[in-house]
């Protein structure tokens, strides 16, 4: 360390804090004066070797202890912040997002969670105006909708959580694996029961026995995960509910879900840990097949997985991922690549999405073309969920990821040199105004009817200019 010593105000102040003195305590262990004391704290002068070596004397202390080793993440944070249109006209070096969260972490703190509120904010705002456009209700407690919101307006990362995953993923690796590591860690048992003793369960945890229960029909993938977020639950709820209280959440049943949505981004990050992972992922250019297997994950979890892969300062492709089933009911749906899907009512019936239950399990791609122009790079494939014995249900989905047309070479699925020729699709029929499509299932808003006396047109419904 050099002789004029380190900036440390913040962290010199939540340590004495932390201690329960005063300024003038705190001086007078360290034999020196109260103003000297709010000097340092206000980074108006530094901390000297001496006064550090005063301190690990005289506290007991680690000198890591005034490390911040969440400083990094939370610059990118406010760096990937300041590069909101919102701020487009305010010249902001990147050194100074460093400059403010140094010497005012808590203003920085606040500023993030100011933001991340307004995008949250913007859009359940944009929920609310495309159901209006699409002719359907919005439900303002609706506690799926605000928790769809939560995660968009954080593109799905959660840095924090992924960080702590990362840590936990090395012990359980030295502890010889999850069920190890919830042994030694925490002294529960792992056992597998017929489905008749669990009742409907596919995971309980038994604190009277000591025992985490999973149904034996599970696949490993599917146990690995459970056994995660039952570690999430022992271990991060705290955090979690932090985050939780964070969101904006009208409800009860939105921060329950919101909270089992944190628990199952934990687990995912346990299994799958950022840096292997999205090193990996570029290494085999997003073949979520080959990662699924690298990872001893299903299709699924490495599908869900690519779409939080947007730690500030190490981004990977944006995603939008949906998962519907032969219906059309969508069951799970993420974005952080911008997609326009329809939140109320049916999708475009021409998405492969749609389609590829008649061929399960093979993978399908897809240029998709919108009417104003912007292409998207879609993949699509069945997953099963149940089964794993004889006579028990399967349920059959269809799950999509879909990126930017300009990120598709990047992909293993792209084809190099092959014309695009993409398929024109709509949000919803209500919002798509092309005028030949014989998919189409309602007239689009804002287009009169025309009569068919004279003349009937291909698609179902014939709309003036």
């Amino acid at each position: 360390m050099d002789k004029q010593g380190v900036y440390l105000g913040p962290r010199l102040r939540r340590l004495r804090k932390d201690l329960g003195l005063t300024q003038a305590n705190m001086a007078s262990d360290l034999e020196v004066s109260p103003s000297y004391i709010a000097l340092m704290e206000g980074n108006q002068r530094p901390v000297t070797a001496e006064i550090l070596l005063r301190l690990a004397r005289t506290y007991k202390l680690d000198m890591a202890s005034l490390a911040d080793d969440s400083l990094p993440d939370l610059v990118a944070r406010l760096q990937a912040a300041l590069k909101d249109p919102l701020f487009a006209d305010i010249d902001i070096a990147p050194l100074e997002a460093a400059d403010v969260l140094t010497s005012f972490p808590g203003f920085g703190e606040a500023l993030l969670r100011l933001h991340t509120a307004y995008r949250e904010g913007q859009f359940a705002l944009a929920d609310r105006r495309q159901a209006a456009a699409e002719g359907g209700g919005e439900d303002l407690a609706d506690p799926v909708a605000a928790v769809r919101s939560f995660l968009a307006a954080r593109h799905n990362c959660f840095p924090a959580l992924d960080s702590a995953a990362e840590r936990l993923a090395g012990v359980v690796a030295e502890a010889g694996g999850l069920v190890a590591y919830l042994s030694s860690r925490h002294a529960l048992r792992v056992r597998r029961l017929p489905a008749s003793v669990m009742i409907g369960s596919k995971r309980r945890l038994d604190r009277h026995r000591r025992e985490v229960l999973l149904e034996e029909t599970l696949d490993g993938a599917s146990q690995a995960f459970q056994l995660a977020q039952q570690i999430a639950y022992l271990e991060m709820d705290e955090e979690i509910d932090r985050l939780v209280r964070e969101a904006v959440l009208p409800t009860e049943s939105g921060r329950r879900l919101a909270h089992r949505a944190l628990a199952g981004f934990f687990a995912a990050a346990v299994l799958m840990p950022y840096t292997a992972f999205s090193r990996a992922v570029e290494a085999r250019r997003y073949d979520i097949e080959a990662l699924s297997r690298q990872f001893s994950t299903s299709f699924e979890q490495t599908a869900h997985r690519l779409t939080t892969l947007q730690k500030p300062g190490q981004e990977r492709i944006p995603f939008f991922f949906i998962r519907v089933d032969a219906a059309g009911n969508v069951s799970k749906r993420l974005d952080s690549a911008g997609f326009p899907f329809a939140r109320h009512g049916g999708g475009c019936p021409l998405w492969s999405l749609h389609q590829v239950f008649s061929t399960p399990r093979r993978l399908v791609t897809q240029w998709l073309e919108l009417p104003d122009g912007q292409r998207f790079f879609s993949i699509a494939r069945t997953v099963s969920a149940g089964g794993g014995a004889y006579g028990v249900a399967t349920v059959e989905r269809a799950v999509a990821l879909v990126c930017e047309g300009s990120q598709a070479e990047r992909l293993v699925y792209h084809q190099p040199g092959q014309p695009v020729v993409p398929t024109p699709i709509g949000i919803s029929c209500r919002l798509c105004q092309r005028e030949h499509c014989t998919a189409r299932s309602q007239p689009p808003i804002g287009r009169q009817i025309l009569p068919d006396h004279y003349r009937q047109t291909e698609a179902p419904f014939g709309f003036s200019d």
